[in-house]
């Protein structure tokens, strides 16, 4: 497993400075703090985009950022209380229940708006290229900004799905069912427990293949070595057309702020 140093957070001036001159590509981890069934922590969404893209970071080169948990979805409003995303999927139309550790929504408006201030941010860092990706509403109103970010501020930007795959073999295709499921198992298997989901009820908040008949450590490793393959050569391409530049750590008139 690659060692390198590529959060953004971990990185000293001179690393940072180091890795963006060498590969100028930004991933942001489109996440939540979200109820994904019994079996999957709260974070699932964020866990999952973050760890692809750190394996993307070390292999091929950029940085990846700390996860984004707010992310837009769709509401509901019922005696006063508001629900969203799984919280009236997984019920009964006439009986939506907010489910226990959600707390993750922002409206489309002010999550644009976000996302924007990020954009702004990473392109006066120096970066080129902002990959985003995970929980799905996020990641859909991240690519329906993409002419937005380039024409503001000079950033390329695409998620997963765009660079690789979907359907069943995509990364986060589903909520929490056989494929998120399979792909937490591989990426961070301490944090998931199958054994939660119990053969004889409905699984609350799972949406897609049932993850107790297929769900596997071995699969989500399969669905991340094939996408890893298929986007690192595309984001490479995308990269190696890029015009070249060189961020350097030349400052003048330094004022001294250091006290006695």
């Amino acid at each position: 497993m690659n060692n390198q140093k590529v959060l953004y957070e971990e990185l000293r001036p001179e690393e940072f400075m180091e890795r963006i001159n060498h590969f100028p590509v930004a991933y942001l981890p489109l996440g939540t703090l979200e109820w994904h069934g019994q079996h999957l922590p709260l974070g699932a969404d964020g866990l999952q985009s973050k760890g692809v893209f750190k394996r993307l970071a070390g292999e091929i080169g950029g940085i990846v950022l700390p996860m984004l948990f707010l992310g837009p979805d769709s509401v509901v409003h019922k005696d006063n209380h508001v629900f969203y995303g799984m919280d009236h999927y997984s019920f009964d139309e006439s009986c939506p229940q907010q489910l226990e550790g959600s707390a993750y929504y922002i409206d489309d408006e002010l999550f644009c708006r976000v996302l924007d201030t990020i954009m702004s941010n990473l392109a006066r860092a120096g970066f080129k290229v902002v990959i985003g990706h995970g929980h799905g509403p996020s990641t859909t109103t991240f690519g329906n900004r993409k002419q937005i970010f380039e024409q503001e501020y000079g950033l390329l930007t695409f998620n997963l799905w765009e660079l690789g795959f979907t359907g069943d073999e995509g990364i986060q295709t589903d909520h929490a069912a056989e494929n998120e499921t399979s792909l937490v198992m591989a990426l961070r298997p301490e944090l998931t427990d199958i054994g939660k989901l119990s053969f004889h009820d409905t699984p609350v908040g799972v949406w897609g293949k049932d993850p107790r008949q297929t769900a596997s450590a071995s699969l989500g490793e399969e669905l991340i070595q094939k996408n890893m393959e298929r986007v690192s050569q595309r984001i490479q391409s995308i990269v190696s057309d890029l015009p070249k530049s060189e961020r350097t750590m030349q400052y003048h008139d330094v004022k001294s702020l250091l006290r006695e």
